[in-house]
């Protein structure tokens, strides 16, 4: 399957600050959906800015469609639709205004798609855009990012300030938009079961380090929690462990293959775990590699 994202170990220090984004590597396949979890500060806006060469990277690789981009390739950027979990456009502007203008800057800009997600997302087009709730504005630039046709769509949180139904309704948006195994979505979220919904590939990012990538089935029905005492912990094979964290009367120790560990520590109770107890450990719990 071809990878339509290709990250290789990207780096980026902060000459007044004491984050780095550390030796980032994934890949996103044709046709797919990745999630990019982590808590605020993790480094998921700066790896999103990397991508998009708005921000300049320190060390790395990063490959769009089998090449680099760079600032005056415009037909690269043609395929690319991006959403911010900021304000994307002025306030002052209507959506039909807005309309006038990314006509003139994309050439696959499609002003019947867009009048249809304007439809879907029940927006008001001559309504100033400084009306709009958060997620209103969120629609709005959802609307935008898809009517010129993109393959690939770089989203920043842009579920977050949808309620529950809209949200949904956008996912049903991203799966349509794979649906052809020609386009793929990047979705940063802390919305892990908006994830566990629509995503492929989950990456989890932790203080600018890259701690874990893995297919979301992978995740889901493969790894596990082992809820242990002392000294059941103690006997573990320190290769078993991806992350552990001691609560007050257990040890949570993250396997990645439950059945092998249940085969191994027989008496450990085995639980089969989600994407938002998985980033929680991640976060939380000392990582193997730590030791």
């Amino acid at each position: 399957m071809e990878n339509i994202l290709e990250l290789n170990n990207v780096s980026k220090k902060y000459a007044r600050s004491d984050f780095a984004l550390d030796n980032i590597s994934f890949s996103l396949p044709a046709g797919c959906i990745m999630g990019l979890v982590g808590e605020n500060g993790a480094g998921k806006t700066t790896t999103i800015g990397c991508i998009l060469n708005t921000i300049f990277k320190d060390s790395g690789r990063i490959k769009i469609f089998g090449k680099e981009l760079s600032d005056d390739d415009k037909e690269m950027r043609e395929k690319i639709g991006v959403v911010y979990d900021s304000d994307n456009f002025p306030g002052y502007l209507s959506a039909a205004q807005l309309a006038d203008i990314m006509s003139g800057i994309y050439q696959q800009w499609d002003s019947t798609l867009f009048q249809k997600y304007l439809n879907i997302f029940h927006l008001i087009k001559e309504q100033k855009i400084k009306t709009y709730s958060k997620g209103m504005t969120m629609k709005l630039a959802m609307a935008a990012a898809l009517a010129h046709h993109p393959q690939l769509l770089i989203l920043d949180e842009a579920t977050s300030g949808l309620d529950p139904v809209m949200r949904d309704e956008m996912l049903d948006v991203f799966l349509d938009f794979v649906g052809d195994e020609k386009h793929s979505v990047l979705l940063s979220s802390h919305i892990t079961s908006d994830l566990e919904k629509v995503a492929d590939y989950i990456t989890f990012l932790h203080n600018g380090k890259m701690i874990l990538t893995a297919s979301k089935d992978e995740l889901i029905y493969q790894y596990a929690i082992m809820r242990c005492r002392e000294s059941q912990f103690k006997v573990i094979d320190p290769e078993d462990i991806i992350a552990f964290r001691r609560r007050d009367y257990q040890i949570d120790v993250l396997v990645s293959n439950q059945k092998e560990a249940g085969r191994k520590y027989k008496d450990v109770v085995m639980d089969q775990t989600s994407i938002d107890e998985i980033a929680l450990l991640l976060a939380k719990g000392r990582l193997k590699w730590q030791d």
